[in-house]
């Protein structure tokens, strides 16, 4: 997410100010000023504004993510967390270790789930909760992030993580339904670029909040940004690389400042809680700079416009209307390419739409893995992600949806 990457380096300068001007204003309040009495003497003086002016701003510089979620966030109906479950290591022919976490009956529908950048699999909480008791599911961590673990720099890019997916598919043993979001999603499309034999293997493909190409194509200012590549956003990922430890450290400081909080509340619409956006920012933060700044100089240099015209599997696209990300124009191109694509727009979401609506998505992720999974049994095809019986309503066209309520 190349954006937010850009919008969290402001707010972390922003952080680093404040805890600044707090050290500035405590060292003038120590140091005070020589004044003479009336009878000559020197007497130094302390202006009391400053020692509580910079008590303050130190005290925000370091405990303001306890209060910024709660200015700029709702409050929670259902939390969620950087949660994990008991996983597994696997050893991937790129080199990386990856870790990978199954959920749900032995013999149910497999469901593939792949992360967005900066995130890991623990983003994917919601959907253990709503799809765990009818799916198979498998969650893993992209190289480098989480507790995954790449090799070298050159496993983290697009074609090694396919590469790694597709290792995923052939584990998994069964037809899956693969899932991403956002560079997920551009993984999905690399593996069916590079590994077209695969999709024998395939029972449909998901892609939520994603683009075809390089995403500063398909973002808002997308021209501006575009103008900013070469001198400004290339400089600025190699000099995390190069500088990793020390950009690591201003990360943390930013997110115990809550201006981490702040950049991510950018990539949420109108259903945004506290738990995603500290979920989304402690993410952010604990994941390597370095790996980071890679993995967007990757995402600058990707391309995969037209996979989709190839496609011979279902796929269901999703997008948010108010995605700054990866625009929801982006998801119609991707949908437009294939008869086999069906386009779903939600409502009100931003590019953290998976977690902010997941009622929404995971039912449609649900009615469509259930359709395409040729072991689904009728039970299983009887129920929605909400516990309700009956019909089993689909929703997909072109149009926004509204708020689903998760009973």
């Amino acid at each position: 997410m190349p954006l937010l990457g850009f919008v969290r380096f402001f707010t972390t300068l922003l952080s680093l100010a404040i805890l600044a001007a707090a050290g500035y204003l405590l060292w003038s309040w120590y140091d005070g000023h020589l004044v003479r009495t009336a009878v000559g003497d020197l007497v130094r003086e302390r202006d009391g504004w400053r020692l509580w002016a910079g008590l303050g701003l130190f005290a925000w510089s370091f405990l303001g993510s306890r209060i910024v979620p709660l200015l700029i966030a709702r409050p929670d109906t259902r939390r969620t967390m950087a949660q994990r479950a008991g996983g597994q290591m696997i050893a991937s022919p790129t080199g990386s270790s990856l870790y990978v976490e199954t959920h749900g009956p032995t013999g149910a529908p497999i469901i593939i789930f792949t992360h967005g950048w900066a995130m890991d699999s623990t983003f994917w909480h919601y959907a253990k909760q709503d799809l765990g008791d009818r799916f198979r599911l498998l969650l893993w961590d992209l190289p480098g992030l989480g507790r995954s673990k790449a090799p070298d720099q050159e496993a983290i890019s697009l074609s090694a993580f396919a590469t790694d997916l597709a290792h995923l598919v052939n584990f998994a043993g069964r037809p899956a339904v693969l899932v991403g979001h956002s560079i997920g999603g551009m993984t999905i499309q690399t593996l069916l670029r590079d590994f077209p034999q695969l999709q024998a293997r395939l029972a449909g493909v998901v892609l939520l909040n994603t683009t075809y190409t390089n995403p500063l194509k398909t973002m808002v200012f997308s021209s501006v940004f575009e103008a900013l590549r070469r001198p400004v956003l290339e400089p600025m990922m190699k000099l995390a690389m190069a500088l990793q430890p020390l950009f690591w450290a201003v990360k943390w400081q930013s997110y115990l400042s809550g201006s981490s909080h702040m950049a991510n509340r950018l990539g949420f619409g109108k259903f945004a809680t506290r738990s995603q956006l500290e979920h989304t920012s402690l993410l952010s933060t604990r994941n390597p700079p370095g790996v980071l700044a890679r993995g967007n100089l990757a995402m600058m240099h990707w391309d995969a416009t037209d996979v989709l015209t190839r496609l011979r599997i279902p796929a269901l696209v999703i997008g948010g209307d108010l995605d700054i990300i990866t625009k929801l124009e982006a998801s119609r191109e991707l949908a437009a390419e294939s008869d086999l694509a069906t386009l779903q727009a939600v409502a009100g979401v931003n590019h953290m739409g998976p977690m902010e609506r997941a009622d929404v998505y995971n039912t449609a992720i649900a009615e469509f893995a259930l359709q395409v999974q040729p072991s689904a049994t009728v039970d299983l095809a009887a129920r929605t992600v909400d516990g309700e019986t009956g019909e089993n309503r689909t929703g997909r066209d072109s149009r926004p949806i509204g708020p689903r309520p998760l009973h």
